[in-house]
């Protein structure tokens, strides 16, 4: 077969503990296969092993791991030459053929165990791209996602530049980091764009705050969260956008954006006390439900009450929101007031203002009613996100806000992996209230 000048598609795998298969994708859509063996023998091991008589040996600068990532790595090129070309080093076959082996090009890589020379073999077309190390690359494949996993992880990039220096004895720039961070924007920017179910029978939106710079100048940004739960009671976070502040107008954009996306109904939306928040999110489906955060509204009801009463106040506000009925929680107000108004004189106002915003849960049954003033799905994902943001006092920029949230939020939600508590019987009594709603 004419290998020569075709551009490949290599693709290795696994077919046994022992062997790997090795396809190869012509241009043309033909697969060239190769097979290796890879079988090492415990006298093989002893005999590597021989000459290593402290842990340096084995993984100093001229130890043995090192040496054998540089064997293996150029093992591997030589192949995918060989695939390339189409016929092995001094086989006849290759005699005019029209392409030919050129000799090698040294190249100092990045790898787990650090700076590695290797010899690239060249070709007189200049047509072979290996896939283990690109042309233009610098790290051999899997350096990328160490970076950005301890990105993720609230990492800054002085941190990430030490780590690598003193795990694998490698120096890595700050503008590479950058460089391979910030190719995480076009994947952020697909995953913002992506199509929506058309039904979430529950959306919560809340915001974060964090210190970013902005035109020399740092400044407070409010970053908007939409976390929804679909018909499966599983959690998705729907997008995240950046702002210079928590407005109504802006969540109206928001809220556009998700009909855009495909999401045509919701049935309850649970946000906080934002002033002209409820109407936003009515604007866009006036046929959702808005339930204002109760644990925001507890919060806010603590502000300004001291330690020796908080934990009593809080206890009395539970009896109101925990209620079993609409006549109970107002009752419970009510008492609230009557105990604590001389004392705490804003904290009842506060909920009678917000009153009938804060009792739509009692227009649904117990099944769903638990389910959504019990937000600790919102609550917890900021939580996290918190920690995260926290090693970074402020950011650079609103680009670097969005890589480092999106790659956090990747991780948390790989934890996401069983519906919501008590989701079957609320999603049973969704159905009996929105049967034809979810239908349609």
């Amino acid at each position: 077969m004419d290998l020569a000048n075709q551009r490949l598609e290599t693709c290795y795998e696994p077919i046994h503990v022992d062997v790997w298969r090795t396809n190869l994708r012509l241009s043309n859509g033909a697969i060239y296969t190769k097979f290796f063996t890879d079988s090492i023998s415990n006298e093989l091991i002893d005999q590597l092993l021989q000459d290593c008589h402290s842990p340096q040996d084995l993984l100093g600068e001229s130890g043995l791991l090192k040496v054998l990532t540089k064997r293996l790595a150029e093992r591997v090129l030589e192949a995918e030459m060989e695939m390339h070309l189409g016929y092995a080093k001094h086989d006849p076959a290759g005699n005019h053929s029209g392409n030919s082996r050129n000799g090698k090009t040294s190249k100092s890589v990045r790898s787990q165990n650090g700076e590695i020379e290797l010899d690239i073999p060249r070709d007189r077309n200049s047509t072979f791209e290996p896939t283990l190390i690109g042309k233009h690359e610098k790290q051999l494949n899997g350096f990328d996602d160490r970076i950005i996993s301890l990105y993720s992880r609230g990492l800054s990039t002085r941190d990430i530049q030490a780590h690598f220096k003193e795990v694998y004895g490698v120096d890595v720039s700050a503008g590479f980091i950058s460089q391979v961070t910030n190719a995480v924007m076009d994947e952020v920017k697909r995953w913002q764009q992506r199509p929506l179910d058309a039904l979430y029978p529950i959306v919560y939106l809340d915001c974060i705050v964090v210190k970013s710079q902005d035109g020399g100048a740092v400044a407070n940004k409010s970053v908007y969260l939409a976390l929804g739960v679909n018909g499966q009671g599983e959690k998705e976070l729907l997008g995240l956008w950046i702002a210079k502040t928590e407005g109504a107008k802006f969540w109206l954009s928001v809220m556009t954006e998700l009909k855009n996306r495909g999401l045509k109904d919701i049935f309850v939306a649970c946000c906080d006390g934002l002033k002209g928040f409820p109407d936003a999110i009515e604007a866009v489906y006036p046929h959702t439900r808005v339930q204002l955060c109760i644990v925001h509204q507890v919060r806010n009801s603590l502000r300004y009450v001291g330690w020796k009463e908080r934990k009593a106040v809080a206890a009395d506000l539970r009896t109101i929101y925990s209620s079993a009925t609409l006549e109970g929680a107002e009752e419970a107000l009510d008492a609230f007031a009557a105990k604590w108004d001389e004392q705490f004189p804003t904290i009842s106002p506060s909920w009678r203002n917000n009153w009938e915003r804060l009792i739509v849960i009692f227009d649904f049954p117990p099944e769903i009613r638990k389910v959504i003033y019990t937000t600790n799905a919102i609550e917890s994902l900021n939580a996290s996100l918190r920690k995260i943001t926290k090693t970074r006092r402020i950011f650079p920029t609103d680009d670097s806000v969005i890589k480092l949230l999106y790659l956090a939020l990747h991780n948390i939600s790989a934890k996401w992996t069983l519906p919501i508590r008590d989701w079957k019987p609320a999603m049973s009594q969704f159905m009996l209230m929105y049967g034809e709603r979810i239908s349609g």
